[in-house]
């Protein structure tokens, strides 16, 4: 079974907003190999004509949000086929496998050539290894070098053009010292590759990053979904949100070891995005509660605070959110994340695409919702909910 090339690309749409609708945010989640299937959602929304205005990343999806952020449109695709066939052009077997087990025996032998190795453009091995090294010199902190990742993204990312605001571009990171998370906003600091590597230095596989006087690591420590920093930013804009999640926090009954080690990472790095969004649907509905008792007072009954408070809830985002989840395939185990061959990474790119244009489909989901509900949550996966 191949899954032969990439999806090529079509004439995209001319770019365009539904009714109502101020800006389309894209939210990409952490998960090393899997973001190939983040590149096929962007390629559906760029045929679609829905080129986001503000991407927010995590580890792998942060590095796609900087190519997405730092090429215009025209060139972000070519960009992200550019960086996913550099990372992973070295060859596996000389045959495509056929059936559940060749195929996992496949990916299990590029796992392990990932540990071996390392990925071309992305990170190579520390030798001597890391506790061959005299404590506190480079290397000690972590089994690879990810200066690849630095030139790689130098060489695909326009820095300027991100920092020039067209497109806002958000990346979280864990503080190594204090264990706190920190976004990097692009309409807050100025964004070098070093923060979208900062995204990304899972330990003790990479090693942290330094920017200023701290050290960062990768922000799947903390969340692996920068949704929580869009909520927070939002203002009054109604927004289309595609959150794009690669690891399913529901998942089956694990039968043996490998299927434990599986659903765990499943679990912990699913980041409980449908409890984050059920929270912020609690919020709206208690800020639309508080919204009409302030409307009952005249405003010379209400103090500074409550007055500001009363102008603030006057104008309540309305946000549409689509929550994309990758689905692994029954032959994927828990090295499924750094299993980065060419074969899963066009397997991943194509049903990435495939799940989004069959959800671009559903027309009523990109439209604005009321007042009201302030918060529409919709999910292609999870249609009997």
């Amino acid at each position: 079974m191949d899954a032969g090339p990439l999806p090529p690309p079509l004439t995209p749409q001319a770019a365009w907003r539904p009714p109502g609708c101020h800006a389309i945010a894209l939210v990409l989640q952490g998960g090393g190999a899997l973001g190939a299937y983040q590149a096929g959602v962007y390629q559906a929304l760029h045929e679609a004509g829905l080129e986001p205005d503000w991407v927010n990343g995590v580890s792998i999806g942060s590095i796609n949000s900087a190519i997405i952020a730092g090429n215009p449109p025209e060139r972000r695709l070519e960009r992200l086929r550019e960086f996913w066939q550099t990372i992973t052009d070295r060859p596996v077997w000389l045959f495509a496998p056929d059936g559940d087990d060749p195929r996992r025996a496949h990916n299990l032998w590029s796992a392990y050539l990932t540990t071996l190795l390392g990925q071309e453009g992305f990170f190579k091995p520390n030798i001597p290894p890391p506790w061959m090294r005299p404590r506190g010199s480079n290397g000690a902190t972590s089994f690879y070098d990810s200066s690849p990742l630095r030139e790689t993204l130098l060489r695909l990312v326009d820095f300027d053009l991100i920092n020039s605001g067209k497109t806002r571009l958000a990346v979280g990171a864990v503080n190594v010292r204090t264990g706190n998370f920190t976004y990097f906003d692009s309409a807050e600091v100025e964004i070098l590759p070093e923060h979208v590597m900062a995204s990304g230095a899972l330990p003790p596989g990479l090693p942290m990053v330094p920017i200023g006087t701290d050290y960062y690591w990768d922000g799947g420590l903390v969340s692996n979904t920068p949704l929580q920093h869009l909520f927070e930013h939002v203002g009054s804009n109604n927004l289309i949100v595609f959150q794009v999640d690669l690891f399913s926090s529901r998942g089956e009954t694990p039968r043996d070891f490998f299927d434990v080690l599986s659903r765990q990472k499943d679990i912990q790095y699913s980041s409980r995005t449908r409890l984050m969004t059920a929270y912020f649907q609690m919020l709206h509905a208690k800020n639309v509660q508080l919204r009409a008792l302030l409307a009952k007072l005249k405003d010379d009954q209400l103090s500074p605070a409550e007055r500001a408070l009363k102008e603030r809830l006057s104008d309540l985002p309305k946000i549409s959110l689509i929550h994309m989840i990758y689905q692994k395939a029954a032959y994927e185990g828990q090295a499924k994340d750094y299993e980065f061959s060419a074969l899963s990474m066009r397997e991943h790119w194509d049903c990435g695409y495939r799940d989004t244009v069959r959800t671009l489909r559903h027309k009523t989901w990109l439209q604005i919702p009321g007042e009201e509900e302030g918060l529409v949550v919709h999910d292609v996966h999870r249609l009997e909910d």
